[in-house]
């Protein structure tokens, strides 16, 4: 599934690359100028997807109809991103107005509204747990407790732009991706940073964890790079395109990952013949991960 600046919402066959019916679009939106979607999220138990848009509205899609089935308004700038708590009945979004809303998906009501200290909300993820909301941005992190909207704590490194940010699996570990091309990992414990990823030159604009929580993807500018989160170091040469990638996802199993760039095209890579060519290829097994990033490293 893929979503674009033009409104639409496209599902494809990545065995063809063809896309599957015809592009969804909220038919009752008639403010054409201000559709464009910039972010969704496939709902836990995969019959829903939520999206992000131009127009300020937080979206519900039916995912067998493709149809818009409630539309939830309040905040007064772009929703930049949006993310699915564990059990599907809330979904919490970050805008351009600065805040973060937590909706009741049954209801359509914002039964939480935090007033971020940040300059803009580009990131918001849910802890696995549920227990936590990340927020990041202009001006840093914000981790808040996600039933009472108290702040948790304020991670202040991030000194600009905050774009991306991802959760270990087990809790234990927060990703955290900057305009000025540094990602760094958190202790969620402690909230001690454990180590800083330094080999970007440009804007990090997205990044993506496996699904086993074994490879780490970063984008900047035409490129993406993969990680081996064992020992922090880079996998292969990095991916060429032919634009900027503003977002990435892999695949359930993690042998694809699929990329969204300014090109106004997706594209996927094989992941599973990447790290067989490293010789690698227990990588998409479920072993452990004995470290992210090793605290003594800074790469």
């Amino acid at each position: 599934m893929t979503c674009s600046y033009d409104g639409s919402l496209r599902l494809w066959d990545l065995e063809s690359g063809r896309q599957i019916g015809e592009s969804w679009q909220d038919e009752e939106d008639r403010r054409y100028q201000e559709r464009g979607v910039s972010a969704i999220a496939l709902s836990p138990d995969g019959k829903k997807i939520v999206s992000g848009s131009f127009d300020r509205a937080v979206k519900l899609w039916d995912i067998d109809t493709g149809k818009v089935i409630a539309t939830w308004m309040g905040h007064t700038c772009t929703v930049k991103s949006v993310c699915w708590n564990g059990n599907g009945g809330r979904v919490v979004s970050g805008s351009g107005d600065r805040t973060a809303r937590v909706w009741d998906v049954e209801s359509g009501e914002a039964i939480l509204i935090i007033e971020t200290g940040l300059r803009d909300v580009e990131a918001v993820i849910y802890s696995p747990d549920s227990t936590m909301i990340a927020t990041g941005g202009c001006g840093g992190i914000e981790i808040w407790d996600s039933n009472t909207g108290d702040l948790v704590i304020n991670l202040k490194e991030h000194l600009w732009t905050m774009n991306c940010l991802a959760w270990t699996a087990d809790g234990e570990t927060l990703f955290s991706g900057s305009f000025y091309g540094s990602v760094r990992t958190w202790n969620t414990t402690t909230w001690q940073e454990i180590a800083v990823l330094t080999e970007h030159r440009n804007s990090i604009r997205a990044f993506a964890l496996s699904p086993n929580g074994r490879i780490f993807a970063s984008a900047s500018s035409h490129s993406v790079q993969f990680w081996n989160l064992e020992n922090g170091q880079p996998i292969s040469l990095p991916l060429q395109h032919a634009s900027d990638v503003g977002c990435m996802s892999f695949s359930t199993d993690g042998k694809l990952l699929a990329t969204g760039c300014w090109d106004n095209a997706a594209y996927t890579w094989d992941v599973s013949a990447i790290l067989r060519e490293a010789d690698l290829d227990d990588l998409l097994s479920n072993g452990n991960v004995s470290s992210v990033f090793p605290c003594h490293t800074t790469l």
